[in-house]
């Protein structure tokens, strides 16, 4: 295909792909008001050297490729895999609470004592909160990290630093699932849990 000219849209289709890592044409869809299905594929079509799409059941999820990543000048090389979904979980919680500008993404978050790498950081109301997708993790792998969230809170130097205790979010796949985070968690001061299904 021959290459294009990109526009501004185009451009900074490519510089969210390289923040989030992966998008579906749906929320790609979202978030630039594309329209139609119909021109959504068009839009997405005519930036294909600068994609790749992957199929997962009836969506079509998109990551930069060589092209793509050299484009916007990104190092990080994105495969398909288990983790895809992981990504595309948390990248709809960003659009569901509203695009934060401050979002980061893997944030390893320590007191010096006890360390966290959180899904995703950011802020509403001056308030950090914290975003943790749980998809495909045991039950035990969460119980562990949220007993580390309970260290960080004992130890208070989080809360010196912050000037509060981040508000924790759970992401998750089913309501037994809500259930059980909404149980473990409940020696933490503010803790939300949704399923993916109420935020779709």
């Amino acid at each position: 295909m021959k290459k294009k000219k990109l526009s501004e849209r185009d451009e900074q289709m490519l510089l969210l792909l390289k923040k989030f890592d992966f998008l579906t044409r749906d929320q790609l869809n979202r978030y630039f008001n594309l329209g139609s299905i119909r021109n959504a594929n068009r839009v997405l079509y005519e930036l294909s050297n600068y994609l790749v799409s992957i199929r997962d059941g009836y969506q079509s999820i998109y990551y930069l490729s060589k092209h793509g990543r050299e484009y916007v000048g990104c190092e990080k090389i994105r495969k398909k895999g288990g983790h895809v979904q992981h990504v595309i979980m948390r990248n709809e919680f960003w659009l569901f609470y509203g695009c934060p500008i401050d979002w980061k993404n893997e944030i390893k978050v320590s007191d010096g004592e006890t360390q966290i790498v959180v899904d995703a950081m950011f802020s509403k109301y001056n308030l950090y909160h914290f975003l943790e997708v749980d998809n495909m993790q045991t039950m035990k792998e969460n119980k562990s990290k949220i007993k580390r969230y309970i260290e960080l809170l004992k130890n208070d130097l989080l809360v010196q630093k912050l000037f509060h205790f981040p508000k924790i979010i759970w992401l998750t796949t089913t309501e037994l699932r809500r259930k059980q985070l909404i149980e473990l968690s409940k020696d933490l001061p503010s803790v939300k849990v949704f399923t993916f299904d109420e935020i779709k």
